[in-house]
């Protein structure tokens, strides 16, 4: 279903698409009475006065306005989370083993799970990581999320994403960001499963190149914005929300992705990871991971983020008497860490597995295992080609906190810290 669909790119561009000749005002009025008999709304995803650079807004022409439906009603959902409770909190290393799929028909709704998070919803600060395993399209389901951006990153399957601004193609290696607000339905009808990073902050950007210079990392040019396709469809059909952590549904008589025609720059895009332009050393030593960050969530201090989302994909090692993988080390930041396919450079000695995840809080140590320590310091230090991997983590100033599901999950490993037991003694002293 990939092939053949149209993009705009452009990261945060404002963009004017329709998918009906004329639904668009001239001029980008907002005229008495829209043409094609349409309502007209606008999606304000920041403060009407945030500063122009960062405001995001888009003005949707659609069939029916999204006022039009029954009361919402709280629904249950055990695998969802408002704020992250610090019951769990933990400063040892944790690791869980990929997530099985379901063995029953579970959606793309019904299959997330709250795996560990910082902040809330409701003060907007933090984030929630949460993982996602599902088999069934979304037929006659529709969904947003009220409490934060949501960046999709799919492990297993392709996801086939309806918008109400158009149709998103994310296979394993892309990713997506569905803005805080914007209604959609996965309709893959296949064995999905991968991460979610839920954002209650700033909106995701671009993070500054600084000594870069313009060109490097992920270029504004490779983000993928969808161009306006419409559902005219009446019948008898769910509206999903998730609000304050909770999820509501509402009966509505239409698809709510009736958008015909859309302008503005709130919109959902993807991302294709291969597409990144790593930084790396040519003479000896390794940049921080900083260097691999491909969006960033920023805070109030310069230089600290609530959220950035770092990836370690297929690059050149050439740095010369250098010990090359990842080295020990104890961070102010909180990583959360997935594998997409392949394997990681830090843990060569078995373990973590694509669909897997680890997380290593404020001040933790952490860094490769015994096996991957032995075997880069007796490597012969000639250029290395690191292929066929995509790992990736999503990193906070703030601490975060497994939830009670992750805690008990059988995926987790409670020998994780047995890695690096055998590390024996070398001084020399």
């Amino acid at each position: 279903m990939g092939m053949g669909i149209e993009y705009q790119t452009g990261f945060g561009n404002e963009f004017a698409t329709e998918a009906l000749s004329g639904v668009l005002p001239e001029f980008g009025n907002n005229p008495q009475k829209p043409a094609k008999g349409l309502y007209v709304e606008q999606i304000s995803g920041t403060s009407f006065t945030t500063p122009r650079d960062h405001n995001r807004r888009t003005w949707v022409h659609r069939i029916y306005p999204s006022v039009r439906h029954s009361a919402f009603k709280a629904v249950k959902h055990s695998g969802l989370a408002k704020a992250f409770d610090t019951k769990n909190a933990t400063p040892n290393q944790m690791r869980w083993s990929a997530q099985t799929v379901p063995s029953k028909r579970i959606d793309f709704v019904d299959g997330i799970t709250a795996f560990c998070g910082n902040g809330s919803a409701d003060h907007q600060q933090g984030l929630g990581v949460y993982l996602y395993a599902a088999n069934a399209p979304m037929d006659k389901r529709y969904f947003y999320n009220a409490d934060g951006d949501m960046l999709i990153v799919p492990q297993m399957g392709t996801l086939e994403i309806f918008t109400e601004m158009g149709m998103l193609h994310v296979p394993p290696g892309e990713i997506c960001v569905i803005p805080r607000g914007i209604k959609f339905q996965v309709q893959t009808d296949d064995v999905m499963r991968g991460y979610i990073c839920e954002n209650y902050g700033p909106a995701f950007r671009l993070p500054d190149l600084g000594p870069i210079g313009a060109n490097g990392l992920a270029n504004p040019r490779d983000f993928e914005y969808p161009v306006a396709r419409y559902e005219d469809l009446d019948g008898s059909f769910s509206m999903l929300s998730k609000y304050a952590g909770q999820l509501w549904h509402a009966d509505i008589d239409h698809s709510p992705l009736n958008v015909v025609g859309w302008h503005g720059n709130y919109a959902p895009y993807k991302y294709d990871l291969r597409k990144f332009n790593t930084i790396n050393t040519v003479s000896f030593d390794h940049p921080d991971p900083s260097i691999f960050t491909v969006l960033t969530v920023p805070t109030a201090s310069p230089g600290v983020a609530n959220i950035d989302f770092v990836i370690f994909p297929e690059r050149w090692m050439v740095a010369e008497n250098t010990f090359r993988p990842p080295y020990f080390h104890r961070n102010v930041m909180s990583e959360f860490m997935g594998l997409i396919y392949g394997g990681y450079d830090g843990k060569e000695g078995g373990g973590f597995e694509p669909g897997g995840a680890s997380l290593h809080n404020s001040m933790s140590a952490h860094g490769p295992d015994a096996h991957t320590v032995e075997k880069a310091m007796n490597a012969d230090l000639k250029p290395l080609k690191i292929k066929g991997t995509m790992a990736f983590m999503f990193e906070s100033c703030f601490a975060m906190h497994p939830t009670d599901i992750a805690m008990k999950s059988k995926a987790l490993q409670a020998d994780y810290h047995a890695v690096w037991r055998d590390m024996p003694k070398m001084f020399e002293g």
